[in-house]
């Protein structure tokens, strides 16, 4: 493959993860597309390269930028339990009967999720942007 279509993708992914790393949580439609253009970018990039040019940091930013959706939601119900998920289930279920209190603990909870999802994200962006800058493409 030339080394022009390696380049291009190898930005796409950049631009895209950038993009991602600044998204916010009312933007997930935009922010899994740009998700999956990043990783599958970057990944094609990769297997694409010769063999010399395959450096590992594109596979590790485009499994990065696929952790940061599903997997971080996943990673963050692991961590608060089943009973978190029992608690959101019953605050969506009582409609208008809502305690403040619940509501305050679920937008904290996507908060932090979000805040994960960010940190996530801009740890890829800066490998892949380091890992460019090394290539020196």
């Amino acid at each position: 493959m030339s080394a022009a279509s390696i380049s291009i993708c190898k930005f796409v992914g950049t631009i895209s993860l950038g993009l991602l790393t600044g998204a916010s949580a009312s933007l997930t439609i935009f922010a899994s597309s740009l998700r999956n253009i990043a990783s599958f970018s970057i990944f094609a990039a990769y297997i694409l390269s010769p063999r010399r040019a395959r450096h590992p940091y594109m596979l590790y930013t485009s499994v990065l930028a696929l952790f940061t959706g599903p997997g971080i939601d996943y990673a963050m119900a692991l961590r608060e339990g089943s009973h978190e998920r029992r608690a959101i289930l019953d605050l969506e279920a009582q409609g208008e009967d809502v305690n403040g209190e619940q509501v305050r603990h679920a937008v904290e909870r996507m908060r932090a999720t979000e805040g994960v999802r960010t940190l996530v994200g801009g740890v890829a962006f800066v490998m892949q942007v380091v890992g460019i800058w090394g290539d020196g493409a």
